[in-house]
């Protein structure tokens, strides 16, 4: 057989090898319905110290258990014969108009979840028509996603470092890289206590140990496509937005002083912040009014009701049960948005039902991601999109923000002390 022809067969078995593996990929997306299959599918692919450090809660984890029970309490009452032909899901905040009450939130090391995870999920992002936001702890640095997401609209997620002027010139980093938008996260004081990552021995930074080798072994797809193609490019993964002398990988722990996280931050601090950033600010985990009165006083444009996704804090109150107590405190003049618990589109909408303006979502964009790479994460958000749509035809609703007229708040129960008159 000449030379020529034989490339030409291998091309195409080559080709066909590869077209049957996507083939295959894209079958096993299909049978993914709902969030829940993501998350077991991200299970399935990820060492479970990994997994286990995105999904799960701290403590006793009282608080995970409780943010699904409050959300599913929430109940919307559909309004009949109201022919709206289509939907409108389109939502403002903070000026801008997106295509969906959505923003990605930022995850520490979502670069580890899939390779380049911050620039691909900011992809799915910018062609949702969603802002995304990014984490200081993220692997890729603001700038390289910004490059590789082009049209992306990118927030920018601060832990304060204890040397406040590092974190002033990543801020100046950050704001020469486009990003306009700032979301401090201020419920962070110390590290939560998260018994699980103890007995699967992960950390951060990551350790070397028997027990994380064993684990990763058992996970090839995930060793392959993700750890070993950092290890054959730019080697093991860092945190991308640390200055480049304490830059180092995640397996190797930062001893600099000047770049720990701040566990002192105060209302002085976001003050100093607000001179610092021209542009807008967003005070994320508050879950009182008082503290939601503090960030209007202290200059910031929002805030975030948020639990942290319960893995913070166990004894802390769900967002969608003090967001309505928060939303009458602040009025219009700070905007509300939410995040922890979502796994539908009608938990969004339950939230902006609630008031919130818009919904931050975590572990599910890394599910996606888990899931099926790129392919995934847009899978998953396109799902959300059509429960929302889908949600609000059954409700009668034309935009998501009318679904505060569809709480359910029944009326107290009495009943009579007599059960003879109650008879009579």
């Amino acid at each position: 057989m000449p030379k020529a022809v034989k490339q030409l067969c291998y091309c195409d078995i080559d080709q066909s090898a590869g077209a049957e593996k996507r083939t295959t990929r894209e079958m096993k997306m299909r049978q993914l319905s709902n969030a829940r299959d993501f998350r077991e599918a991200a299970r399935r692919y990820l060492p479970r110290a990994l997994f286990e450090y995105i999904d799960r809660g701290s403590e006793d984890e009282c608080a995970l258990a409780r943010l699904r029970e409050s959300l599913g309490a929430i109940e919307l009452v559909p309004s009949i014969l109201t022919a709206h032909q289509a939907r409108d899901l389109r939502t403002e905040v903070l000026g801008k108009e997106y295509s969906l009450p959505i923003i990605i939130a930022p995850t520490a090391l979502a670069g580890l979840v899939s390779h380049d995870g911050e620039v691909k999920i900011a992809r799915v992002a910018a062609s949702q028509g969603i802002p995304v936001c990014i984490s200081t702890q993220s692997v890729t640095t603001v700038e390289d996603v910004a490059s590789g997401a082009p049209g992306a609209d990118i927030w920018f997620q601060l832990y304060m470092w204890k040397d406040r002027s590092r974190s002033k010139a990543l801020l100046e980093r950050v704001a020469a890289a486009g990003v306009t938008t700032l979301v401090i996260t201020a419920d962070t004081p110390a590290s939560p206590k998260r018994e699980y990552n103890d007995r699967n021995g992960f950390s951060i930074p990551i350790k070397y140990s028997l027990r994380a080798g064993l684990d990763v072994l058992m996970h090839p797809r995930w060793l392959g496509g993700v750890l070993m193609r950092y290890l054959l490019t730019t080697g093991m993964p860092t945190y991308g937005h640390y200055p480049e002398e304490f830059r180092g990988a995640v397996t190797r722990p930062s001893v600099a002083e000047a770049v720990r996280l701040e566990n002192l931050l105060n209302w002085e601090d976001i003050r100093q912040i607000r001179q610092w950033w021209k542009g807008k600010i967003l005070i994320k985990g508050i879950l009182s009014v008082t503290d939601a009165l503090n960030a209007k006083a202290a200059g910031a444009e929002g805030i975030v009701v948020s639990s942290h996704g319960a893995r913070n804090l166990d004894v802390a109150p769900p967002p969608a049960r003090v967001r309505p107590q928060i939303a009458d405190a602040v009025g219009r003049d700070v905007e509300v948005l939410a995040d922890s618990g979502v796994m539908r589109g009608s938990d969004v909408l339950k939230y902006v039902a609630l008031g919130a303006r818009s919904i931050m979502i975590g572990r599910l964009p890394l599910w996606g991601l888990a899931a099926g790479g790129e392919d995934g994460a847009d899978l998953l958000l396109s799902m959300l999109r059509n429960e929302i749509d889908l949600t609000l035809c059954m409700l009668g609703l034309q935009k998501p923000a009318d679904c505060a007229l569809a709480v359910h708040r029944p009326a107290q129960i009495t009943f009579p002390t007599n059960p003879l008159s109650a008879a009579l």
